[in-house]
């Protein structure tokens, strides 16, 4: 476990890198201390490669320090560009007529090298006193990793200091607000919805260089969705066309200039395109498993509820409920067509009817009368257990409990002894499934004595199946 003067150590480096001052300059030069005359010239860094062994009075400590940092040149009417800062100091000596700084990109592998030159006679005078040389002229690119070499002129083996920098990415306040480079770019797009394509335009941004645009699924980073696209800093049309496969409130488009760390502009233009959310709803036979999965992080309450016959209103499911949840499973489901899942948000409330089609093993409740008993029977293509019991309907949705519960298994019936008192339009048998957590329960109600046989069961319903294809509620 992190400790706490870690974590703040850490916080604090990271406050430094990102957030740290960056010295600006209008020009770009060399200077060197105690009043010492130094020019400086362009090296290809060849000729003072080989090393030569140093004079016995040399010592291998000529070399004091190197200290490396960033700068900012900006000269009105240009862009502003990036520039390394090295300040070295040695000890004057007699063998020693200046120095070589190079600097190295270990991401392109390019170098650049300067030789810094002293007046003869001034460094004779003061011969053993400690010289810093400051040198500001190596351009470089946002977020480069640089290696940096001084060395003597002539080049004396092991007289050298090395040094490794990287330079501030985009991520620092200076860098990402006057280095073009840094630049993100405007973004303006179109949504073809007949074709599922996003057309962007890409605006605002360096003409030279490449600009990749991409689409990505927002949750605790941005995950790519198929692949991204390259606009060519040379091509003259500046737009591209991506297709995708769901428009879903966490769809964003992204796009950043092909450089290392660079910023990324992005826009979630869709976050009000929840209805698609709602289709991700899977049923596994075997396990009798009822799952949904969002695909996008949303604020959402989930519940199973009853589709109404009367008026398409759909009864919530008492100890069903799922708040905010990553993930949402109901195991041991009835697949009756009315058993339903209610998505609830701000927005307004959602209802989809899995069943509702018809594609899964179907059971029945009939009824028959004779005389003071009424015979229940119930069919269903897999096996299954259920109970039944004669109930008061009192409310559309509720209906009390008028008499005994009966067990009774597929293929087998029960007989309910019916008094004429109880035949009328209030009561009901009602039947449902004991072998699941979930399910729906069955009526026939308006009971005659002495009427014909009736069926009743958890087949296909008109409703139900019309009700799927525009099943929205509004929470007001």
């Amino acid at each position: 476990m992190i400790s706490v003067h870690v974590l703040i150590l850490l916080i604090i480096l990271f406050w430094n890198y990102d957030c740290h001052i960056i010295p600006r300059i209008e020009e770009c030069g060399l200077s060197c201390s105690q009043g010492i005359h130094c020019k400086s010239k362009p090296s290809s860094g060849i000729f003072n490669s080989f090393c030569h062994s140093a004079p016995a009075s040399l010592s291998s400590m000529v070399l004091k320090s190197m200290k490396i940092s960033t700068v900012i040149k900006c000269v009105q009417g240009s862009p502003c560009s990036l520039h390394l800062n090295i300040k070295g100091s040695l000890s004057l000596d007699e063998n020693i007529r200046g120095l070589e700084i190079c600097s190295f990109s270990l991401d392109t592998q390019q170098s650049q090298c300067t030789n810094v030159r002293f007046a003869r006679k001034k460094s004779k005078m003061l011969n053993g006193k400690k010289v810093q040389v400051q040198f500001n002229c190596f351009e470089v690119n946002v977020a480069q990793h640089i290696y940096v070499t001084m060395k003597t002129v002539p080049n004396y083996c092991e007289v050298k200091m090395s040094q490794e920098y990287y330079v501030e990415d985009c991520r620092n306040s200076d860098v990402g607000k006057h280095i073009p480079a840094c630049s993100a770019g405007k973004l303006d797009y179109n949504v073809d919805r007949t074709r599922k394509i996003i057309s962007v335009n890409v605006s605002n941004f360096l003409r030279d260089q490449d600009y990749y645009i991409r689409l990505c699924h927002k949750w605790f980073t941005c995950e790519d969705v198929g692949q991204f696209a390259v606009i060519k800093g040379k091509d003259s049309l500046k737009s591209v066309s991506l297709k995708y496969s769901q428009l879903l409130p966490c769809l964003c488009i992204e796009g950043w200039l092909a450089i290392p760390d660079a910023r990324r502009l992005q826009l979630c233009p869709f976050e009000n395109d929840t209805k698609a959310l709602w289709d991700n709803i899977v049923y596994n036979p075997v396990t009798q498993t009822l799952a949904w999965e969002p695909a996008c992080p949303v604020l959402v309450i989930v519940n199973l509820c009853r589709l109404m016959n009367s008026n398409d209103h759909c009864e919530d499911i008492q100890d069903s409920f799922k708040r905010f949840p990553e993930k949402v499973k109901y195991s041991r489901v009835d697949t009756h067509p009315r058993l339903c899942m209610k998505f609830t948000t701000k927005q307004g409330s959602w209802v989809k009817c899995p069943f509702a089609h018809g594609e899964f093993p179907a059971w029945k409740m009939r009824t028959s009368a004779a005389a003071d008993q009424i015979q229940v029977f119930f069919t269903s293509q897999t096996k299954a257990h259920f109970s039944v019991l004669v109930c008061n309907r009192t409310q559309l949705a509720s209906c009390e409990s008028a008499g005994l519960r009966h067990s009774v298994s597929v293929g087998d019936s029960v007989s309910i002894a019916v008094s004429r008192e109880m035949c009328g339009s209030t009561i009901c048998i009602q039947g449902w499934r004991t072998d699941v957590d979930y399910s729906v329960p069955l009526q026939i109600c308006d009971i005659h004595c002495g009427f014909r046989g009736q069926t009743y069961g958890n087949e296909n319903p008109a409703k139900a199946m019309t009700h799927r294809m525009k099943s929205v509620h509004s929470l007001h």
